[in-house]
């Protein structure tokens, strides 16, 4: 069984070449995977399956979280799902469409290896409290076709402790939320607002990036200013991403590379069912 290692801003993904839909992705199969000991080691899972059912296209993300769960749209795995495409021969380079959980999705490979994503509306739908370090942080909720909190604060984000689950409202986050951690580093830059952000991934923990967490980070700060259009850079642990938030959908543009390819032991698979 055949399996691609990529990351998207150090943000790591196990790549499952499945065209003909026949793989039993079971949760336990994917923790295996994704463990960094007895596994590859990876921050989530992209099984390829080929698919009439995606208007425009022929491809769906099956995107699943290091703990098994299955999850709805992941920004940086898009980049790099759509990189593998190119880099198998599935796809020629340019524009063409995935389908995700959260919906068909437009992505541009360019040929220095970087994807610009359409990652649709970043809806802001509220605001809420994380708890960080026994301290609340106030932020905007904003759905990204997953759920995100992201908060600007003053306190330099590194010195944060996220090896701890931020707390965040169970009644307004029923399905868990990601949190993110946002410092301004320039509100006015020649390509917009520049930006520093940590983030704690449901179902994952801390991760080097979030492909959709900065896309909430950019509608949050536009949000605090009481603005809905907006760019921004985002730098992460993994790097830095550019996002754009438009009245009906928003971008984003970062690196997408493939480290290693190989296959999986058929009897460690089996065992793991």
């Amino acid at each position: 069984m055949e399996f691609v290692k990529g990351h998207g801003t150090e943000n790591d993904f196990v790549i499952l070449p499945d065209l003909d839909d026949q793989l039993d992705l079971t949760p336990a199969r994917v923790q295996a995977l994704c463990d960094r000991q007895r596994g590859l080691g990876a921050d989530g899972v992209l099984r390829v399956v080929r698919t009439s059912g995606v208007s425009g296209g022929k491809w769906f993300m099956d995107y699943r979280n290091a703990d098994g769960s299955i999850a709805e749209m992941c920004g940086n795995g898009l980049r790099v799902f759509a990189r593998y495409l190119v880099d198998a021969g599935h796809q020629p380079q340019g524009e063409f469409v995935v389908g995700t959980r959260a919906g068909d999705r437009t992505v541009v490979t360019h040929p220095d290896g970087s994807v610009t994503n359409d990652m649709g509306p970043a809806r802001v739908t509220g605001t809420s409290i994380a708890a960080v370090d026994g301290h609340g942080i106030g932020g905007f909720a904003v759905d990204v076709g997953n759920p995100h909190l992201a908060c600007v604060t003053d306190t330099p984000v590194d010195g944060f402790d996220l090896t701890v689950p931020p707390g965040f409202d169970p009644v307004m986050f029923p399905h868990g939320v990601n949190v993110e951690l946002i410092n301004v580093l320039d509100p006015d830059t020649p390509r917009g607002g520049a930006l520093r952000m940590r983030v704690y991934e449901r179902g994952v923990g801390e991760t080097r990036s979030c492909g959709t967490g900065t896309v909430a980070s950019v509608a949050s700060w536009l949000a605090g200013q009481g603005r809905t259009t907006g760019s921004a850079t985002v730098d992460v642990l993994g790097g830095q991403v550019f996002v754009t938030i438009e009245p009906t959908t928003s971008t984003l543009t970062g690196p997408a590379v493939l480290v290693a390819r190989g296959e999986l032991d058929k009897s460690w698979w089996d065992a793991l069912a």
